[in-house]
C-alpha cells in the first residue's frame, strides 16, 4: 500500500494505492460525505478488486485531507476527483479507469464519468434521495451515466433505492446505508461485475 498526495484546484487530495498482481484496470473509490476511506464496504471492495486483478485507489477529497467534516460543494468535489483521475491515468500508464464510491462518492463518480473517460462506474449505497424525502430524487445523476454501472444497495437503506436503467443494474443485499451487514455478498457482486465489464477490454 502506498499513500500519495495529489494537487487539485481545491487543495491537496490523498490516494491510498492498493496494487494488484495483474493490471486489468484501476478502480478509484471515493468516500461518503461524512465518512472516510476506512468504511467497511470500501475496505471489502478494495480486497475483492485486488483479487480480481484490479488496482485500487482509495481517494480522500481535499476537505477531508484538510480535516473538515462538512463536504465541499459538488463542483469542487468533481473537479478534485478529475484531477486525481488524471494522476491515476499517468501513474498507471493509461490503464482503464473505473470510477466508484459510497454514497456521496458514488454521486461524484456518476457526475464525472463522462469527463473522466471512465469505462464503468461502481456505486455503493447510492443516495437516491435524502431520508424521508423521496420527492428529492437523484436518479437523474445515475441515468446520465452511459457506461456499465453497478449499484449495490442495502435492502433497508433510508436513502432509498434507485431504479435500474439501460446502463445500470441494481443489486440489493442485506443491510442499511452502511452496507456492512453482508460484506461477502458485496464482494461477490463486485468481483463478478468487474470480471464481466473488464473482460472485453483485456
Amino acid at each position: 500500500m502506498t499513500k500519495i498526495e495529489i494537487l487539485t484546484p481545491h487543495g491537496p487530495a490523498r490516494a491510498e494505492l492498493h496494487c494488484a498482481e495483474e493490471d486489468a484496470a484501476v478502480l478509484m473509490l471515493g468516500h461518503g460525505a461524512g465518512g472516510g476511506i476506512e468504511a467497511k464496504d470500501l475496505v471489502a471492495v478494495t480486497r475483492a478488486a485486488q483479487t480480481a486483478g484490479v488496482n485500487v485507489a482509495l481517494v480522500e477529497q481535499p476537505y477531508r485531507v484538510a480535516g473538515r467534516r462538512a463536504p465541499a460543494p459538488a463542483k469542487q468535489l468533481d473537479a478534485a476527483w478529475l484531477a486525481v483521475a488524471e494522476e491515476m491515468t499517468d501513474r498507471f500508464d493509461g490503464l482503464p479507469l473505473v470510477f466508484g464510491g459510497r454514497s456521496s462518492g458514488a454521486r461524484v463518480a456518476c457526475r464525472t464519468a463522462a469527463a473522466g473517460q471512465a469505462v464503468a462506474v461502481l456505486c455503493l449505497a447510492f443516495p437516491e434521495h435524502p431520508p424521508g424525502k423521496p420527492e428529492k430524487s437523484r436518479q437523474a445523476e445515475l441515468d446520465a451515466v452511459e457506461v456499465p454501472t453497478l449499484v449495490v444497495q442495502g435492502e433497508s437503506d433510508p436513502f432509498g433505492r434507485p431504479r435500474p436503467g439501460p446502463h445500470h443494474e441494481v443489486v440489493v443485499i442485506a443491510g442499511t446505508h452502511a452496507l456492512d451487514k453482508d460484506l461477502d455478498g458485496l464482494s461477490r457482486a463486485v468481483t463478478e461485475w468487474l470480471g464481466r465489464v473488464l473482460r472485453p477490454l483485456t
